[in-house]
This record gives C-alpha cells, structure tokens and sequence, in this order.
C-alpha cells in the first residue's frame, strides 16, 4: 500500500494552526468531515480514543492520530503541516508539526496496518522530513510526499 492510494492531496494542509493537541485533533476532525460528509464529532470520538491507548507522536515531530470511523468507506488520510510545533505527548518527547490523521473503515484490519507502515516509511527519512518542512506550497509538500512515496515503492 502506498500513499497514493489513500492520502487526500487536495486536503494538504501547509500551515495549520495547532494550539494544543485536543484543538489540533478537534480541528483535524472538522476538516476530514467535510471531506468525507461524515459527522466531525465521531471522528475526533474516534481518534481521541485511540489517542488515550498512547499517543500516537511517533517521533522526529511526526504523529499519526487515527481511528476506524462508521461511514468511512475507504482508507483515508489528511495530511497538515503545523504553523508551529506543538507538544504532542509524543515517544522522544519532541514537539510535532508533521501530522497525518489516518481514518479507515471499522473493519479494515490488516489494510488499516498497511496504511500506518506507509506513513511510516515515507516519514521515516531525515532527508524527507526536512523537505516536507521546508516546501513552500501545497503543490511542493505533495510533490515530496510522492517522491518518497515512488522511492519506498521502489
């Protein structure tokens, strides 16, 4: 699985104001819902509850809040790139300004895992994270996101 096969690159967010995790998740929800036509309060009832598991901060900045949401139909993900890095309670303890929220359909199991390991491995690069942090536009962090995408693929 690949992030071209889930990721929303019209949703790209390249300066999203996060404030603190709760409004960060809460503004993520919002966005994804109307993306998808899908209710914002299930969904941040659905990544908040996953959150109280562990959080969900990976390291090197990055998080990936997720859940299974009723109604989602298909893996989805939105990506957002914070105006200023918050703390996210995340594993090294460093601040995060690199989010993926990642929702999938309650019985999507296996292919739900896929999608975590490719967030995973597209993030797993200095190199890239740094590109990320420094494209400009929307159109530039998409282009990095598949660059990395095609060179995991590879």
């Amino acid at each position: 699985m690949h992030l071209l096969d889930f990721l929303d690159f019209d949703a790209i967010k390249t300066s999203l104001p996060g404030g603190s995790k709760k409004a960060l998740l809460q503004q993520l929800a919002s966005l994804a819902a109307q993306r998808l036509d899908l209710d914002a309060a299930a969904i941040l009832a659905s990544v908040s509850e996953r959150e109280q598991l562990g959080s969900t901060g990976f390291g090197h900045g990055v998080a990936i809040p997720h859940g299974k949401v009723e109604g989602v139909k298909q893996i989805y993900c939105l990506f957002a790139r914070l105006a200023e890095p918050l703390d996210y309670k995340a594993i090294d303890a460093r601040p995060v300004d690199l989010v993926f929220l990642l929702l999938s359909p309650p019985d999507a199991g296996a292919d739900h895992l896929k999608a975590l390991a490719a967030i995973s491995r597209v993030t797993r690069h200095a190199a890239t994270l740094e590109k990320m942090r420094g494209a400009r536009s929307r159109d530039a962090l998409a282009a990095v996101l598949m660059g990395a995408d095609e060179r995991d693929a590879a």
